[in-house]
């Protein structure tokens, strides 16, 4: 929407595209909310299991089973499924005398790997809490005895969205990934419509109740569909964020294993976020849109800028420790969201396929979702 407007000698700034702006700036507010942190709780008296579902993380992995061995809750069980890694990744496992690395089985046809990594670790734990975590997370001590905690208490499957720890220059490009995926969860709400995959905990028994990682064996996007599961069975979500007590480095591959993870997550998470969010969410957005087209245009989008990085930088704050540098940086931060969001959609909508970790994913059609929520 341009605002801009050239005159003789002046430049003439667009009142109704200068109000639209402001209404999207406020809609992010909005849309983001409170979000909240798990309080510090010690761990019930139900067995805990932790399980890690892992292809080729060697990387990250010595990290978090590093941060576990002071850090689990005491008398827990953890699980390494290795889903088929070509590096160190069940080495790095077997060197820990606390982990049971198991490899995960031949993939099934119409499973897609991490469901089915997540599935044979459950199908170890007969009672208790599951407590699913990715290999790039890292965890400070008594966090997953609160996550158990909270488990316990309210039932459902619970769910942390770690803090992003960025290292460097090109992992500033997931800041408004991070905070639009927030924003689409409902996190601030008390309700949230959706959940985070690398820290999922639950009950044995609702896991079952819900049908598990088995009920969502071919969804790309495993988190949102196993929420929808949970929802279908009656049973309740909760949605946190980490703060400093949880927190992961997303990404650390390079700007290719980046661009590749928010491809085969993002078209598909907008698909699944309720409308009225969406509208605010797609009204934020183009909110900045339009301040990266025009600013440096008049004094009123130089102002407009300025609310924006205010804005943004706490927001980033909040999901990750970006410096105030990436929140002035941010209309570099739209064009390279806007491309990726485009070429997701192109991916996930047209192409019906995408990929990670080596593995091309196909997205099942309309039909099939349908059949797999029955």
């Amino acid at each position: 929407m341009g605002c801009i407007h050239r005159r003789p000698g002046r430049r003439r700034t667009c009142v109704p595209t200068v109000v639209f702006v402001l209404f999207g700036l406020a809609a992010g507010i909005v849309a983001f909310g409170r979000t909240r942190r798990l309080p510090a709780e010690p761990a019930g008296a139900a067995p805990i299991t932790i399980v890690v579902p892992a292809r080729n993380e060697h990387l990250s992995l010595g990290n978090l089973l590093g941060d576990l061995a002071g850090a689990r809750p005491a008398g827990s069980r953890v699980i390494v499924v290795d889903d088929h890694s070509v590096d160190d990744t069940a080495a790095i496992a077997a060197s820990h005398d606390f982990v049971e690395v198991v490899a995960a089985p031949e993939l099934p046809s119409g499973w897609c790997g991490k469901p089915w990594a997540c599935h044979t670790g459950a199908g170890l734990v007969d009672d208790g809490i599951i407590v699913f975590l990715d290999a790039d997370v890292r965890v400070a001590p008594g966090a997953l005895a609160a996550v158990a905690a909270e488990t316990e208490r309210a039932g459902g499957l619970v769910s942390v969205q770690p803090r992003h720890e960025v290292r460097r220059p090109y992992e500033h490009l997931s800041a408004l990934f991070n905070v639009v995926a927030l924003m689409g969860a409902g996190a601030g709400r008390r309700r949230p419509s959706g959940v985070f995959g690398p820290v999922l905990a639950s009950s044995v028994l609702d896991y079952r109740a819900s049908g598990g990682h088995a009920a969502v064996s071919g969804a790309v996007v495993e988190d949102l569909a196993l929420a929808d599961r949970y929802r279908d069975a009656g049973l309740a979500i909760s949605l946190f964020v980490g703060g400093r007590d949880i927190r992961f480095r997303m990404y650390p591959r390079g700007l290719s294993q980046l661009v590749e993870g928010w491809t085969k997550n993002f078209a598909s998470g907008a698909g699944a976020t309720p409308p009225v969010r969406l509208a605010l969410i797609a009204g934020w957005v183009s909110a900045l849109v339009s301040i990266t087209v025009n600013v440096g245009g008049s004094a009123a989008f130089a102002a407009l800028y300025v609310l924006a990085v205010v804005q943004l930088a706490v927001l980033f704050r909040r999901v990750g420790n970006y410096s105030i540098a990436t929140a002035l940086a941010f209309p570099a931060l739209v064009v390279f969201f806007v491309g990726v969001f485009a070429w997701s959609a192109y991916r996930t909508l047209v192409r019906r396929t995408v990929s990670w970790s080596g593995r091309d994913i196909a997205i099942p059609g309309r039909r099939r979702r349908l059949a797999e929520a029955g």
